[in-house]
């Protein structure tokens, strides 16, 4: 460990490499173990020698933003971290494009948009994840997606090359795209928008809140919608239609609020969040038919 350390910090300042970090800071779950190391890269470059050194000396490295769809083993992560998070969070506006690294907020690209009168985003303003985790799982809400508004995308393939990619390179999908089945990196997303009205993207924005507010428990970490759309269905109603609303496996429940997502009231483990999901899934197939699939990607030993 203290020569790979010892490696990486002729690539990364020392205050940007933290050993054994908890990852309960790093995930909207507030729940895992603690990652071997956890690797907060300054600039592409840096991160492109990252990802060649883990290939070349055969580490196990997985890659974050916000950490918003992602449930840690309480056991921890036996390999390294990579942190796009607050480095790469620049936000420009061209004309009717916005320019965003992979670290920035959807919120934050959102709320510019909303500012410079550039409609198109609203539906993204209230998902809590960055630009580039949108980018893995074709993010959506309410009606729109990610490929809606996409241009270009720049990443890193898993040798360190940069490549950019048009929309239709992206491989867009429900709740997927090509950024995981290829092992790409996102650095930057060109979004392309349309002329619009700032009251009336405000008031868009402000109605999408509101109406979040009301249907889901934002009062409770959790990682969002927990399954994704079954074709003909919905999972949260197939959840509550099965009796598990309020179900709860240790300090993980089934929101009563909305049965679609799994939140932690405060003291759930990643393992509660698991076995909750296992047993959701069960009960729902045994009743419906239907086997629900997890949105949240799991990394550790489960």
């Amino acid at each position: 460990m203290k020569n790979h350390i010892d490696t990486i910090k002729k690539i990364l300042p020392e205050d940007r490499i933290f050993i054994n970090e908890s990852m309960k800071k790093h995930t909207t779950f507030r729940t895992g173990g603690a990652a071997d190391l956890f690797l907060m890269p300054e600039n592409a470059e840096q991160l492109s020698e990252l990802i060649r050194l883990c290939r070349r000396e055969g580490r196990e490295y997985f890659i974050i933003g916000n950490g918003s769809n992602l449930l840690v083993s309480d056991r921890g992560y036996r390999g390294i971290i990579i942190a796009v998070t607050e480095a790469f969070s620049d936000i420009e506006v061209s004309g009717n494009e916005i320019h965003a690294g992979a670290g920035a907020l959807l919120s934050g690209i959102a709320d510019t948009a909303r500012k410079n009168s550039l409609s198109g985003f609203e539906f993204a303003s209230g998902i809590p994840g960055t630009a580039g985790g949108a980018m893995v799982m074709n993010a959506g809400a309410y009606g729109g997606e990610m490929k809606d508004v996409v241009k270009s995308v720049e990443a890193l393939t898993p040798e360190g090359e940069r490549v950019n990619l048009s929309n239709s390179e992206m491989g867009f999908g429900y709740r997927k795209s090509i950024v995981k089945s290829e092992g790409l990196t996102v650095l930057k997303i060109i979004f392309s928008l349309n002329p619009g009205n700032e009251g009336e993207i405000k008031a868009k924005m402000d109605e999408l809140s509101a109406k979040r507010r009301e249907k889901q428990p934002l009062e409770f970490p959790s990682a969002g919608s927990t399954f994704k759309r079954p074709e003909g269905h919905f999972a949260g109603k197939l959840i509550m239609d099965a009796g598990l609303a309020g179900f709860s496996v240790g300090g993980a429940s089934v929101s009563e609020k909305h049965c679609g997502f799994i939140i932690n009231r405060g003291n759930a483990t990643s393992d509660d969040v698991y076995r909750l999901i296992k047993k959701v899934r069960e009960v729902v197939k045994e009743g419906s038919g239907v086997l629900l699939e997890s949105e949240v990607m799991m990394i550790g030993d489960f």
